[in-house]
């Protein structure tokens, strides 16, 4: 019975230590992956001070970002914000950076991306970029934050830069969806489906939605959909809706 007991001990002991070495693992291999997104936001800091040069030359140094990746073709950022990243797109696996960052390695906090269904010049009617809910506030946590409509007001806009071109866009809604392949559900060379998705945003209903009934948005329009998780509503995304104003 005793020798019974002993084992078990030991059996819970090695598991407990598992567990232990498990986390300390994960935590590690978050902190070092989300340190290559730091260093490339720091990089793009410097290049904008520098250009300085009259037409439009892009504040990322594109060249050098593609050193690191050749996938990353845009970069997002909503200003005074935490969303401020590289945007790639992979070749073959649309998954692939759901669980990768930008330099290949493999786990959280993953990239910012979109599918190969999109085109990368931002001319689709409606470009889907999505991001992890993270615990720490970065990738697309801060998405959450337009839940207050006062922030929303704060900070109503979207940039998104290319080698070609610096695009506006002006957040109009922040909304929990259903959690359906919306590139897939909608037929968007169709006015119809155009116009049957943006009512959908619209008639969403959830306490957490903000609208902005101000900002003109209609089947013709470009739109943003930034897409990301709600912790523990696995049927459901919060996304947030943003209408190309300037180019």
């Amino acid at each position: 019975m005793k020798n019974g007991r002993k084992k078990l001990g030991v059996l819970l002991l090695i598991l407990a230590l598992l567990c232990i070495g498990y986390i300390v693992y994960y935590e590690v291999s978050k902190s070092a992956n989300e340190n290559i997104y730091a260093k490339v936001q720091k990089q793009v800091a410097e290049d904008k001070k520098q250009k300085l040069k009259p037409g439009y030359i892009s504040p990322i140094d594109f060249d050098k970002l593609k050193e690191t990746n050749q996938d990353i073709y845009a970069w997002i950022e909503i200003p005074d914000t935490q969303i401020n990243y590289p945007v790639v797109q992979g070749g073959d696996d649309d998954a692939y950076y759901l669980n990768h960052t930008i330099d290949g390695t493999e786990g959280y906090p993953g990239s910012i991306y979109t599918e190969r269904i999109n085109a990368k010049d931002f001319s689709d009617f409606n470009t889907v970029i999505y991001g992890h809910n993270m615990k720490d506030g970065s990738m697309f946590m801060g998405l959450h934050n337009f839940e207050d409509p006062q922030y929303m007001k704060e900070h109503p806009n979207v940039k998104i830069y290319t080698p070609e071109k610096e695009l506006t866009y002006r957040i109009f809604a922040a909304v929990v969806y259903d959690d359906v392949h919306i590139l897939e559900a909608y037929d968007f060379s169709s006015q119809e489906y155009r116009r049957l998705f943006l009512e959908s945003v619209y008639n969403s209903r959830d306490m957490r939605n903000c609208i902005d009934e101000s900002v003109a948005v209609d089947a013709d329009s470009k739109i943003l959909t930034l897409s990301t998780c709600i912790g523990g509503e696995n049927n459901k995304r919060y996304i947030v809706e943003a209408v190309l104003v300037d180019e």
